[in-house]
């Protein structure tokens, strides 16, 4: 039985540049190759809950295979803490089956409704990724549907395994993935918060106590100017043991591992353009950053609103209207701090409107070729389209980003020029030359690959 297809125009998460795609919605592994197979001259592409902010699920007069129906959950080895499941489990659903068993994820980004597939081809990192590494550090084995028909099993230390994880789903369509977990006691967090004045103690304080905290992340203020550029609000944490839960919510609490996130209502389909312009975002950014504590240690917070403040409003990339908006994230390695510090002010005096901003400090990077995090230093914000000039403004930051040997998220990207590529990925020639070998029709193809010459 064929999988259901329908023409469909698809974005990214950020609302920009739909392109039209035949739609395939396989239910067994069966149904996703025959669609492969059956794919046609534009090529195919696997597409999960659609939260790449650019155009990395998306494949213009092409064929994309939407893989959430393919979402079982195999088995859970309670005791030695991995699990197997398809492609298309989202985080969310492997978080309520896995939290009352005493297991979490070991790599969460700011949303809890991406796939396993989409986490293995984008490589996501979290919080914790200064301790833990990007999601494909803890695969041990993955399913993968390669342009040939052939479903292999790619296991970690091979050039298929290490282009495949960052791979933005170029080498093949990821069926199945085996993982392993990270123990926690309950489904609450020992959360530490505190106001840094300017970019420079933000920085000091992150090199100098980050070891001590699991996961490490920083709100930062990206229009506050002179002095104060660059002040944030520091978080973090760790997962919080039985025994940090008072007595008296001990006995009320029955369920300490249960997953009970929040939800608010839906932002509205239409939202007024100009919404969130620089008198808005300035009058928000200077509110929350009074509001934030001083210092408090310890606070209890619920894992969705330490990992996953947004996930309670559904739609929420709705707000910034009909124009959509630029996820722009890039990395600068450690003794580069110059550079982080120029494009910050850089950023601020040009009054990008960007609430969303953080900035994390990434560890040892990860083996996949086109793995986005390196050693050093991150920053990601939102910035409305329809900014005057955003286009060549980001351009130029492109620029700094590459000669300070530092790369942008392929993840995030949606206007990348292609020249800058080779310098921000080494490692894209050889990545070039396996896809060649593995797919030499370029069965597997995406609006992103296209764009940039993957």
């Amino acid at each position: 039985m064929a999988a259901h297809t329908d023409d469909e125009p698809l974005t990214g998460w950020g609302r920009t540049a739909p392109t039209l795609a035949r739609v395939h919605r396989p239910r067994t592994y069966e149904e996703a190759s025959e669609a492969v197979r059956a794919c046609g001259a534009r090529g195919s592409i696997a597409r999960g809950l659609g939260r790449a902010y650019g155009d990395a699920a998306q494949n213009a007069g092409g064929s994309v295979l939407d893989m959430t129906g393919l979402d079982r959950i195999h088995s859970v080895d309670a005791l030695g803490g991995t699990v197997v499941c398809d492609a298309g489990v989202s985080l969310h659903r492997l978080m309520e089956v896995l939290l009352p068993l005493g297991w979490f994820v070991p790599v969460t980004p700011g949303t809890r409704y991406v796939t396993v597939g989409g986490a293995i081809g984008a490589d996501i990192h979290g919080k914790n990724h200064h301790v833990s590494g990007s999601f494909g550090r803890h695969v041990t084995a993955l399913e993968l549907l390669t342009a040939d028909g052939e479903i292999r099993t790619v296991l970690p230390g091979t050039d298929l395994f290490d282009a495949t994880t960052g791979g933005m789903g170029l080498t093949g369509v990821i069926l199945s993935a085996t993982l392993r977990l990270l123990p926690v006691e309950t489904s609450l967090m020992s959360v530490d918060t505190e106001r840094a004045a300017d970019l420079d103690e933000l920085m000091a304080r992150l090199t100098d106590a980050d070891h001590r905290y699991r996961y490490s992340v920083a709100w930062i203020d990206l229009l506050a100017r002179g002095a104060a550029t660059g002040r944030s609000v520091l978080t973090r944490g760790d997962h919080a043991p039985y025994d940090a839960i008072p007595v008296r919510e001990r006995r009320a609490r029955r369920a300490p591992l249960a997953f009970r996130p929040g939800r608010l209502p839906a932002a509205p389909a239409l939202v007024p353009e100009g919404l969130l312009g620089r008198p808005a975002v300035g009058l928000f950014n200077e509110l929350w950053y009074r509001r934030a504590p001083r210092r408090r240690t310890g606070e209890l917070q619920r894992m969705s609103t330490f990992f996953h403040p947004l996930d309670g409003v559904p739609h929420w990339n709705r707000i910034y209207g009909h124009g959509g908006f630029v996820q722009y994230q890039f990395v600068v390695g450690h003794g580069h701090e110059e550079t982080l510090r120029r494009i910050v002010k850089r950023i601020a005096r040009r009054g990008c409107p960007s609430f969303l901003a953080v900035l994390k400090r990434f560890g040892t990077g990860d083996p996949g070729w086109l793995s986005f995090p390196v050693p050093g230093w991150t920053l990601a914000l939102d910035i409305p389209t329809r900014l005057s000039g955003l286009g060549a403004f980001l351009d130029e930051l492109d620029e700094e980003v590459a000669d300070a040997g530092g790369r942008v998220y392929l993840a995030k990207d949606s206007r990348l020029r292609p020249e800058l590529l080779d310098a921000m990925y080494p490692r894209l020639a050889e990545f070039r030359a396996l896809r060649a070998t593995l797919d030499p029709r370029s069965v597997f193809r995406s609006d992103l690959s296209r764009r940039l010459a993957l």
